[in-house]
């Protein structure tokens, strides 16, 4: 049986937390190992959990969900092998989507996503990838998300570091484009693309797709 991903879900409604865990526990794959009503609670769950994802509200009190992606990643705690975390919320604001993908977060979904966006949403997180509902992916491909956002000076040394081939590919991510998509625009091969894609990572320090694609739109024009 294959290993299943371990989910924290966070939120400060006691309905909204109980809704998103009976939908993801009904999965086979998927297995809700706690909750918590506010940020504070989010981050010692997930010290103590140490989750495969973790579903944070935006808004919540005693820390909302951008505090608590912050002091996860001052901790640690996110990125490959750790914790990837969905933003959850019922505002649709590109102020949200920028600081949160910024962050670190790997994606971002609306509350009013479906039954079946919201699982693929955490199965990708899980496996390293963005997870942003539609309208979030157009914002970012149109480039709204970074027009107020502009790189740092260790940021543009970190992409100096990057071959030609790892700058066409990051260009790609943000852009929006699957390994598979990246893999046909450069004519190789999908086990090559996911290489340049996790050195790229390691040499910017993105702690996920969607950070990278971020990064991307606000310096690779």
């Amino acid at each position: 049986m294959p290993e299943r991903t371990t989910v924290l879900v966070a939120d400060d409604e006691e309905i909204i937390r109980t809704g998103l865990t009976m939908i993801l526990d009904t999965q086979a794959d998927l297995d809700v190992v706690g909750t918590a009503a506010n940020g504070e609670e989010a981050v010692a769950a997930c010290v103590r959990l140490r989750p495969r994802v973790a579903l944070l509200d935006i808004r919540m009190p005693r820390g909302d969900g951008l505090w608590a992606l912050a002091e996860l990643g001052r901790r640690g705690m996110l990125g490959p092998g750790r914790t990837r975390v969905l933003m959850l919320t019922t505002f649709d604001l590109d102020a949200y989507v920028d600081d949160a993908l910024a962050a670190g977060a790997s994606g971002f979904l609306l509350k009013n996503s479906s039954f079946e966006e919201l699982t693929a949403a955490v199965r990708a997180a899980a496996a390293g990838h963005s997870a942003l509902s539609p309208a979030v992916t157009r914002r970012i491909i149109e480039g709204h998300l970074t027009t107020r956002r502009r790189p740092d000076e260790r940021e543009l040394a970190r992409l100096r570091e990057l071959t030609a081939r790892e700058r066409d590919v990051l260009r790609l991510v943000g852009e929006g484009l699957s390994n598979a998509e990246i893999a046909e625009r450069l004519v190789v091969t999908v086990n090559t693309v996911k290489t340049h894609v996790s050195r790229l990572l390691a040499k910017t320090g993105c702690q996920s797709r969607a950070q990278a694609a971020v990064l991307a739109r606000a310096t690779l024009r």
